[in-house]
């Protein structure tokens, strides 16, 4: 039977993510069976697993860095944000509806089964599972039915390393005051803890080590570090989408409230000849871009009302005159035809609503969501392509007989008569190396880049990165076998 150790936060975004990662990399090493869960996760930037279902692209990450293809167990309740009070909500890879917040806090536990479900199966090919928690157990007002970290911790009765973030301040009483405010049982739950994202002379932290440890008779597992390179790998949060690169061919991306899907950004930031310029609402679009990609989006139509509401469908024609290229994806796709078509109301009130008109296509949104791991060819240079389609709609149009990818014999995509104007519903395509080649020497830039070699050697210097600074044996040591006699 597997041994497993679940990772929590003593706040959101203290690095629990790329932590697993480095983590299920450090004992893939070791020659350990090793598998990523997050019980429960909250995110628009999704993975499409080979079993047909979609999980949290973390947990996609963490599954490459153990050496596993992703599975929808690794992160059996997935939530994406369609409103600020409602969400979808994917169960071991399948959407079964929208709730509302309130909805989802009262119906949470009637997911435990299925959250246990897909943890023992990973436990039964596994020597080790590393468990990734939500949010901060600090959060106790949401104790109550919680799936994501003591209560799932409770409830298969597994040890829990706590970790901080000292870049952000106040890491003493982020470890301190979450011991405080847990309730006894499932502060003795907590049986270590780590800090994060530590500048400068760790050595400089040793009276805060010590202190921690007194005051909390938790042992530390270590000071981790600021890892330089993690800006190399895909980011897992909306929240952490940057602009980047300093290269001459200029990317600008509109940043939509639930853009979703945003890997497609990971390789273009990463080219040396590329700078991606995340535009925040209020600014408007470049006039000097080379390229205006829109990104994916969880709730299409609302998206586009917000593009036009901050001028930049104004700013795009301007863009196309000056002889500008646009590239949608997926939802950037949709907002490109003439028109998107939601007579069931899926997306809101049912109607027909005008897209920006620079493809002639038209969206349908069908309640039957698409989902697939695709194989396609750029038909202009005949590279391959690996990306995966996950969205809600059918578009064709005129322009759909100008595709510029092939999936098998079935075209993919559409292109406008000037082809300075194209679209399609494939997110992941620019990690082909080929590919992004060629589509960026259509825009004038170089690429001397290979995406995936650099994904991999990333993961294998963060791996070296905690073998350096955690004592790994450690958590070796603190892990243990699941009871599920608790639950």
């Amino acid at each position: 039977m597997a041994q497993a150790i679940m990772i929590q936060g003593a706040g959101s975004n203290v690095g629990k993510s790329l932590f697993v990662a480095g983590l299920a990399r450090a004992l893939s090493n070791r020659g350990l069976k090793v598998r990523p869960f997050k019980p429960q996760n909250m995110s628009n930037n999704a993975a499409v697993t080979a079993d047909g279902g979609e999980i949290g692209r973390a947990q996609a990450l963490q599954a490459r860095a153990a050496r596993v293809a992703p599975h929808t167990d690794m992160n059996p309740v997935l939530l994406k944000p369609e409103s600020t009070t409602g969400a979808q909500v994917i169960v071991q890879g399948q959407r079964v509806g929208t709730q509302l917040a309130r909805e989802f806090g009262q119906k949470k536990p009637s997911l435990m089964p299925y959250v246990l479900d897909s943890f023992r199966r990973l436990c039964a090919e596994a020597d080790i599972v590393v468990i990734e928690g939500a949010g901060s157990p600090a959060e106790v007002n949401l104790r109550t039915g919680d799936i994501a970290n003591m209560g799932f911790a409770e409830a298969a009765n597994i040890p829990v390393i706590l970790l901080g973030d000292i870049d952000r301040g106040g890491v003493i009483a982020q470890l301190v005051g979450t011991q405080t405010v847990l309730s006894d049982q499932d502060a003795r739950r907590i049986c270590g803890f780590a800090v994060n994202k530590f500048r400068g002379d760790v050595t400089l932290f040793e009276d805060g080590v010590q202190f921690i440890e007194t005051r909390t008779g938790w042992p530390s597992i270590g000071v981790l570090p600021w890892f330089d390179q993690a800006w190399k790998l895909p980011a897992e949060d909306v929240m952490d989408i940057a602009s980047g690169g300093s290269g001459a061919a200029k990317i600008a991306v509109p940043r939509l409230p639930r853009i979703a899907n945003f890997d497609d950004l990971d390789p273009l930031s990463a080219e040396p000849g590329v700078s991606v310029q995340i535009i925040e609402p209020g600014r408007p679009l470049p006039g000097d871009a080379t390229l205006v990609l829109i990104p994916g989006s969880k709730a299409t139509i609302a998206d586009l009302a917000f593009l036009r509401e901050q001028g930049w469908d104004i700013d795009i024609q301007a863009h196309i005159r000056r002889g500008g290229h646009v590239l949608g994806i997926c939802g950037g796709y949709q907002m490109l035809g003439t028109m998107i078509h939601d007579p069931l109301g899926i997306e809101g009130p049912a109607g027909s609503y005008p897209g920006l008109g620079l493809l002639d296509i038209a969206t349908t949104m069908q309640p039957e969501k698409h989902l697939s791991l695709t194989q396609a060819t750029y038909v202009p240079t005949g590279d391959a392509v690996e990306g995966y389609e996950i969205h809600m709609g059918r578009t064709d149009g005129p322009d759909c007989a100008r595709a510029w990818l092939t999936v098998g014999h079935r075209p993919e995509g559409a292109t406008n008569a000037s082809g300075r104007v194209r679209g399609c519903y494939l997110h992941g395509l620019f990690s082909a190396d080929g590919f992004r080649r060629a589509f960026l020497a259509e825009l004038g830039a170089q690429s001397g880049l290979d995406y995936e070699s650099t994904v991999e050697a990333t993961l294998d210097a963060l791996a070296a990165h905690m073998e350096q600074h955690l004592n790994i044996e450690t958590v070796l040591e603190l892990a243990a076998e699941p009871d599920y006699s608790m639950s």
